[in-house]
Parts: structure tokens; sequence; C-alpha cells
């Protein structure tokens, strides 16, 4: 179980800063320790911007990442980097992304980089820590992608056909990263499986669970587990048709402890879907819409979450953004997730619970 109701939480991704996006486009000119200088730099931003708006569960930003996934390509072995998007011209789309191109069998001797990346986010926020800027037990979480969600850039071949040939080849290598963050002390992991989601109304429902309950079998009881459901977010658009329902009830039986809904970008449709699954698990809720620029008051916050608690009760119930924030620019993100545990808080002290 979770420390107390009501918590505030993030789903893993947070802006880059503007000098970040920048040198990334510059990095040939940045030697070794100015880039370890750099990521350092942009990590602890992302630290503080969460501690100072008072979350309960803080993340690294995913700051080393050029995307909630991407970076993770490059600890692959037995692919060829595609060198060029498909397509270079138009709006910013999903089949602007291409694929890489499998040439061997599928491997990561070095891991998947989270391990370094959550070390890296102990040492940097532990002076924060204590501060009043932190609150006693704030927790920190690492996000994974799921072997799914992974296989979505790579292009299938003889040796693996189709895309759960992939995903198959892919997931020991998650699994194997899962175990690792456990072992160096991990609480919070999150296993983000937006594709499973988004795809859910095509594919088999049952065959998606099976995968991801094979992925997290040898963490389940060693760490806090969750998932994330949503639509896709690049450049802020959706992918798949936004309804839970053909996910349900089969995905109740992932074996997490808490399942993450996008809901305030959908104005809160399905909400009787988080009743459902707090009677068998915790519930994140996505209170906060990061395709939208309208920056959510604390009293709309509020009422939201007193929404929520006629459906679930308070020791069942988070509360995040709907998706991750790497496509929000940063003022944005910063108000929204102010505003967020502003807004919890006041329900806290309502109900007479911790603030």
């Amino acid at each position: 179980m979770k420390e107390f109701p009501l918590r505030t939480t993030v789903i893993g991704s947070y802006p880059f800063p503007g000098w970040l996006e920048l040198a990334t486009w510059n990095l040939d000119k940045f030697g070794s320790d100015d880039r370890a200088e750099l990521i350092d730099d942009a990590v602890t931003v992302a630290i503080c911007d969460q501690l100072e708006a008072g979350l309960d569960v803080i993340t690294d930003g995913e700051q080393t990442r050029l995307d909630f996934n991407l970076s993770f390509y490059g600890f692959l072995e037995g692919i060829e980097l595609e060198s060029a998007n498909p397509r270079r011209f138009g709006p910013p789309a999903h089949d602007q992304r291409g694929k890489h191109k499998v040439v061997g069998k599928l491997r990561a001797p070095r891991g998947l980089g989270t391990v370094h990346d959550f070390g890296r986010l102990k040492r940097l926020a532990a002076p924060q820590l204590g501060t009043r800027n932190s609150k006693p037990g704030t927790v920190l979480k690492a996000s994974v992608p799921g072997p799914y969600t992974l296989s979505g850039r790579l292009a299938p071949n003889t040796q693996y056909p189709d895309r759960y040939a992939l995903t198959e080849a892919l997931l020991p290598i998650v699994r194997s990263e899962l175990e690792m963050l456990a072992q160096v002390g991990c609480r919070e992991i999150c296993v983000d499986e937006p594709s499973m989601s988004c795809y859910a109304h095509r594919e088999d429902p049952k065959r998606f669970v099976d995968i991801f309950n094979r992925t997290v079998e040898s963490v389940v009881g060693k760490c806090r587990l969750s998932t994330h459901l949503c639509f896709g977010n690049f450049k802020g658009r959706a992918v798949g048709p936004r309804r839970y329902a053909t996910m349900f009830p089969a995905f109740l039986e992932m074996n997490v402890d808490e399942i993450h809904l996008e809901m305030a970008s959908r104005e809160f449709a399905e909400i009787e879907l988080i009743g459902e699954i707090a009677r068998k698990k915790e519930v994140a809720v996505g209170i906060m819409d990061v395709k939208s620029y309208y920056i959510e008051t604390v009293d709309d916050v509020a009422n939201r979450v007193s929404a929520c608690l006629t459906h679930a009760p308070a020791e069942r119930l988070s509360f995040a953004p709907d998706c991750g924030l790497s496509q929000t620019a940063r003022w944005a993100a910063r108000q929204k997730l102010r505003n967020m545990v502003e807004g919890v808080k006041r329900v806290r002290k309502g109900l007479g619970l911790p603030a």
C-alpha cells in the first residue's frame, strides 16, 4: 500500500530546459565531463521543480531520454538505427516516426540505463530532501517502457516476423532491467505500456495482460509497481480511440499495485471505471490535461478530486497529470503541478487527512 491516501505523483517525463534542447543539437561541442555536468544540471532542475510543487512522488524527469522510450534503442544490440525520418514535411505526426532495422539477435548487455539513471536521481535528490521544499517520505520513482511499447519502433524481419515476436525478444531484457532496479533499492517502478492501451481496440487485451505479467513476474512484491494507460501524446496528439471499454475487465488482471488512467483530456469520460479498478487495485487518476494550455485552478483540482471520491475511497486514489509532461512547456508544467498539489491538499484537509 502507498504511504498515505490521495498522494500526488507524476508519470515520468518532464520538459527539457531550453538550454538542454539547444545542447542536444550540439553535443559534438561538449567534452565527456561537460555532458555529465549538463545531465546533472537538467535532472537537478526537474527535481527542484517537482519538490517545489510539493509532489509526494518524483522522478528524474527522464532528462537523459529523447522521449519516454526513444533513447533505449541506443542500448540495444542487433539493430541499425534509422538515419532519417521517413517524412520531413507537414504537421508532426506519428507517421513521421520511422523504424529501426533489426540486423541480428536483440540483446542489451549493458542493460537499458535506468539503474544508472536511478542512481543519479538518488544522488541529486539527497541534498534537496529534508529541505523546506520537500516532504518527509518523498518517494523516488523510475519509469521503464514495457516490451510491447518498446517493440513499436523496430521493423520486423525473417528472424522476428511480427511485433509480437519482437516483443518476446525484448521481454527478458525489460524484465532483467526491472530486477536490477529492485535490487538497487528502487521502491516504485512504472512499467510504461501506453501502446497496449492505444491498440487494445484491435488486439487481444488478454494477450497484452499475459505479456505484461510475464514481464513483471520476478519483481512483484519487491517494489511498488504501476502502469500507465493513455492514448498517445506525441506532439500532444492521441493515436488510438480514446475509450477504455475494450481494455476492461481484462486489464484488471495486470499484476500491478496501481493503474493510471488518462482522464482530464477526456472530460472524465468513463469515470465509473475508477470504482471498478479500485475494488482490486489502487488508481492514479490523470486530473491535469497535458494536451491543453488551460491551467487548471486549485478549485478545478479540488472539484475533480471530490468527484473521484464518489467512485473510490481515498486510500485507493492517487492523482497525476494525464501523461508525462515532456510535450508541455515548462512554465505550464510547473504551474499545473503546483495547482494539482494545492487542490489535493485542500481536499485532504477537508477530510481530516494529513496535509
